[in-house]
């Protein structure tokens, strides 16, 4: 008997002494800060932003920021303004580098898209999903963050990407919001004017917010462009609510006397769709982050 009770007191103190090291939680990053890390075992790169309200015991949410072709993590998140919207509403920030390198920087892996170089990837090239899902892992593995409110975003080729996650990795994301860069799939390749179906079939309803300017050259909401883009805006718009079975929309509506807003609703799973298009804007980083945030922080993933 008396054996047992000793057993049973030291199985408390080690449960005990074992409790500090449990609550210590996320212990990456510095708090209110950027610093760059290593992902995990894979090598790459990453900038990573903790808000400044951060509490290392309570996993936060977190927003992924991915560059435009031929840009990094670092050049992205200073371009965006990101990490002050993430102080004012508490998420966390990761802005990792692609994993293709081109000239000072690095293009995201869309399969069968052409990049901006010309080229189309091929199998010897970083599978940036895989990465994208291993970053999300790495980070839930330090308890960092909530994985019910991981939510991606990105400029240009990177908000190709962010909608390319949307379309083979909706499990592990409760909404997107690319900017000046919204794809709903390829383009079919016999009708480049309409996505491919058979490119994006996401495995659960995808909430979307996408920014754009409408004097966008590079990636114009007229459709047109590069190999990569072609259709318009507002048929990428239709085809996520097709995907996400609005009922509602689209409903248009000016903002402000320089935006207006495309939304579609009564979607299933309580999800929506909507594109917020600047007047007289270009190629640029064409979100408003607090009305980015706003939408997102409405959706976990379940």
């Amino acid at each position: 008997m008396r054996r047992q009770s000793l057993g049973l007191v030291m199985a408390a103190l080690a449960a005990f002494g074992a409790a500090p090291a449990a609550a210590k939680g996320c212990t990456l990053g510095a708090v209110g800060q950027t610093v760059q890390l290593r992902i995990g075992d894979t090598g790459r790169a990453a900038m990573l932003h903790l808000p400044t309200n951060f509490s290392r015991a309570r996993p936060a949410p977190l927003v992924l920021l991915l560059h435009g072709s031929g840009g990094t993590g670092a050049a992205m998140l200073e371009n965006s303004k990101l990490a002050t919207a993430a102080d004012a509403h508490g998420f966390i920030v990761l802005a990792p580098d692609a994993g293709i390198p081109l000239e000072k920087g690095y293009v995201w892996n869309i399969p069968g898209v052409p990049t901006v170089s010309g080229r189309i990837p091929g199998p010897g090239d970083a599978d940036d999903v895989a990465f994208l899902g291993k970053a999300i892992d790495w980070l839930a593995a330090n308890r960092c963050i909530d994985t019910s409110r991981v939510y991606a975003t990105g400029l240009s080729g990177g908000g190709r990407m962010t909608s390319w996650l949307g379309c083979v990795a909706a499990a592990r994301f409760a909404a997107i919001a690319p900017v000046v860069g919204l794809r709903a799939g390829n383009p079919l390749a016999s009708d480049k004017r309409v996505p491919d179906p058979a490119t994006c079939q996401p495995s659960r309803p995808m909430p979307v917010i996408a920014f754009a300017g409408d004097a966008d050259g590079t990636n114009p909401i007229q459709g047109g462009g590069a190999g990569y883009w072609q259709y318009t805006m507002a048929t990428a718009l239709r085809r996520w609510a097709d995907l996400d079975l609005c009922r509602t929309g689209p409903v248009q509506r000016d903002l402000t006397d320089k935006l207006y807003e495309v939304r579609y609703a009564n979607c299933r799973a309580g999800t929506e769709v909507a594109g917020r298009i600047t007047r007289g804007a270009g190629h640029v980083w064409a979100a408003d982050n607090d009305a980015m945030w706003a939408f997102l922080a409405r959706y976990r993933r379940r």
